[in-house]
């Protein structure tokens, strides 16, 4: 598709600013689009950036400017703080024109082991083509599969983002594009106070992480591993008691704000050489002429920042290398962070950091001549995210109660190292009577309008959570017709709420079907969810429920293999048992989810 050029215009006729809206499950389009702003920065333009939950939309038709930097969640769904914008783009009562004024550009993050790659991103730009918008330029579609990671994409999109801008907005007389090498400014200004013993009124505020959550004080009230004691994966049931009437629906998300433990913090501020200031009150404000992030306090401590803020505990990204080689004072470290970010030097920063999973603090204890500027912290270390929990109760079941199924992530690196998930690690300590604030956002599951429509739920693992709290909800409204796939490795060690399905199926409110992949007889096929699917018995059940009743169908857990292995053995059935050819099974699916009788919930 051909994109007219931007006619030239005076350099004073147009404000040189533009918005970047990110929509982000992971942080990492929240971090991609900070590299549009600084790029765009670049060419004399005022960027402003905001997570699409937090920007205003009734003000994105009077926006000339906008970059939008998609994230793909699931097997192509959009991020869930996009939905909400999703829903209002798709009103069939908007003007054909409604975007007459906007020029936009669209970058999508995805992989290409998915079947829908960027696929929020491709059906965001068309809908503001028909919708009056204009394309800046070609759409970008990072991928993670590609050799230099997202940059593969990244490079030349913003190589053609900064031409469409500057042919619309020349730069201005005298002025010149600063290099890609050169030291962005800082997003936040960090004033320390002249004394430590001064103190900033404030100090020790939270701000929730997560703008789309609705928080609520709660109570811990249990914390029960449900996993054997001597098996390897420690799963954890608990149940939260809050004092208000709080209303959920199933499927929807719990969001926990984690902190970093106290003792990883004071190795960190050790390491950096900050134990001495890591007390002193700090004054934060904002670097340009916008506000703050959301979730960042005005007042606050380095010991704060790095315990609830920032996160120097995770994989970092390319861009941290990028920060990191403004600060590196040895000539040999420099070279080597040049080395990193080459084309030629891809596959080393992959051996290096990825494959590997070095952490940030990892990474800065080897490069001992980094000296981080306080003003650039923002800038190095990414933002601590929410962690986001299917609810896997149902609110009518158990009112004023949240209970969250858990799996603790403790594991080895390839370098043998032990490694811990930090809010899972935030949550295993807790005991009952713990007050913890605890956020409710909406999920993307319904249930059918009809209760007599029968429901087809497939959670192997952990990705029970939802299933758990949407078939709570129906057997509580009497709806008794529910099957359920569950898969686990071994039924006496991690057949998550084994006890209650088979209560259910014992009262007939509900066909239970178990795959346990690790008891079978040495040399047999381990058996999972989409193997007992296609069994004669399973299948016809399926087309039956599906072909004569519409049921609906969930599928919950990884988003590994296992969702496109449940799609094909549902297609499968589909295909054996209605007499379809594959390409009709393949067409009858897709028409399934276009009408939400089919939903995936899954995550990485």
């Amino acid at each position: 598709m051909m994109i007219s050029e931007p006619a030239l215009v005076d350099d004073q006729a147009l404000p040189r600013s533009i918005l970047v809206l990110y929509a982000t499950e992971t942080g990492t389009a929240e971090d991609t689009a900070y590299r549009v702003a600084r790029q765009c920065e670049r060419i004399d333009f005022h960027a402003r950036v905001a997570s699409v939950d937090t920007y205003p939309i009734e003000e994105l038709i009077s926006e000339p400017l906008v970059v939008f930097v998609i994230s793909t969640t699931g097997s192509g769904k959009e991020p869930r703080s996009m939905t909400p914008l999703w829903n209002l783009l798709l009103r069939s009562d908007l003007p054909e024109d409604l975007f007459e004024d906007m020029h936009f550009a669209v970058f999508g993050l995805g992989d290409t082991v998915y079947e829908k790659f960027c696929w929020p991103a491709k059906l965001l730009e068309r809908r503001l083509l028909s919708l009056g918008g204009a394309k800046l330029c070609d759409r970008g579609e990072g991928d993670d599969q590609h050799r230099l990671g997202l940059d593969g994409a990244f490079r030349p999109f913003m190589n053609g983002l900064l031409s469409a801008l500057l042919v619309r907005c020349p730069m201005p007389h005298g002025l010149v594009m600063r290099t890609a090498d050169d030291l962005p400014r800082p997003r936040v200004l960090v004033r320390h106070r002249a004394s430590p013993g001064d103190s900033i009124p404030g100090v020790g505020h939270t701000p929730a992480l997560d703008a789309g959550a609705t928080y609520h004080e709660a109570t811990l009230t249990c914390n029960r591993r449900i996993t054997s004691e001597d098996w390897y994966q420690d799963v954890r049931h608990l149940e939260f008691r809050f004092d208000d009437d709080i209303q959920y629906n199933p499927g929807d998300i719990a969001v926990i704000d984690p902190e970093a433990s106290e003792e990883d913090v004071n190795t960190f501020l050790d390491a950096m050489d900050w134990t001495n200031d890591a007390d002193r009150p700090l004054e934060l404000s904002s670097a340009t002429d916008q506000s703050l992030p959301h979730n960042i306090p005005r007042t606050s401590t380095l010991r704060q920042l790095f315990t609830r803020y920032l996160d120097f505990s995770c994989v970092p990204r390319r861009s941290f290398f990028e920060a990191l080689r403004h600060f590196a004072q040895d000539e040999m470290e420099q070279e080597k962070f040049d080395e990193f970010l080459s084309d030629d030097g891809a596959d080393e920063l992959y051996e290096y950091c990825f494959r590997v999973r070095r952490t940030i603090l990892e990474v800065l204890s080897e490069f001992r001549s980094i000296k981080i500027p306080m003003e650039y912290i923002f800038e190095v270390f990414p933002a601590m995210r929410p962690r986001h929990f299917s609810i896997a109760s149902s609110v009518k079941r158990h009112p004023h109660e949240i209970h969250l199924c858990v799996a603790i992530v403790r594991y080895r690196t390839k370098l043998k190292i032990r490694r811990k998930g930090v809010a899972t690690s935030y949550l295993a300590p807790l005991r009952a009577g713990t007050r913890i604030r605890v956020g409710i956002r909406p999920g993307l599951m319904s249930l059918p309008p009809d209760k007599t429509t029968p429901v087809i739920c497939i959670g192997p693992g952990t990705g029970i959570a939802p299933m758990r709290a949407l078939l709570e909800q129906r057997i509580t409204e009497g709806a008794h017709s529910n099957v359920l796939y569950f898969g686990c490795r071994s039924a006496g060690k991690d057949e998550h709420y084994g006890e209650e399905w088979r209560t259910y199926a014992e009262d007939k409110k509900l066909v239970y079907r178990r795959a346990c992949s690790r008891d079978v007889p040495d040399g047999r096929k381990r058996i999972y969810v989409q193997d007992l699917m296609v069994q004669d018995e399973d299948r016809k059940r399926l087309w039956e429920l599906i072909d004569a009743r519409g049921a609906w169908v969930y599928v919950s857990g990884s988003s590994n293999k296992m969702p496109a292995a449940v799609k094909a053995a549902l297609q499968h059935v589909i295909e054996v048992e209605g007499g379809k050819s594959s390409e009709e099974a393949r067409t009858h699916v897709t028409l399934m989810e276009r009408t939400g009788q089919y939903t995936e919930e899954c995550w990485s």
